[in-house]
């Protein structure tokens, strides 16, 4: 698996971080009206990164997850600050949210462009296409 991990480099990890960060704004913007929500945001370079690791296992598949080890619940996840405070305490900006998934759905449509060819030269280095 190593030699895979190798040969994908960081786009298959990249993949899995933007579609967490679709699943926060997606979040966002379908509690857009839900008082004292509060906006999260993946903070993509230090997930990708790797530097905030939580330094906790789970050894046996029975134990409990630590708290803020699901999804949408690791170290690189922030709160959004808003630019304009609404009154009911929620701090989602739909335009900057709808923006901003517009945006993180372009880049992993290109993740998934990267991985389509490198997974096609794999292919045809397996059949032995020349060319």
């Amino acid at each position: 698996m190593d030699r895979l991990d190798q040969f994908f480099g960081v786009h298959g990890q990249a993949l899995q971080l933007r579609s967490e960060r679709m699943g926060l704004l997606a979040s966002n913007i379908a509690n857009a009206a839900t008082p004292n929500y509060k906006a999260r945001d993946l903070d993509f370079a230090a997930a990708l990164s790797g530097e905030q690791g939580l330094g906790l296992a789970r050894t046996k598949a029975g134990h409990l997850p630590a708290r803020g080890t699901g999804p949408g619940d690791g170290p690189a996840v922030r709160y959004r600050q808003p630019l304009q405070p609404s009154l009911d305490g929620n701090t989602v900006e739909l335009a900057t949210e709808q923006l901003q998934f517009a945006e993180s759905a372009l880049r992993y449509r290109s993740t998934i462009g990267i991985l389509n060819s490198r997974i096609q030269g794999l292919t045809s280095a397996l059949k032995g296409d020349q060319g």
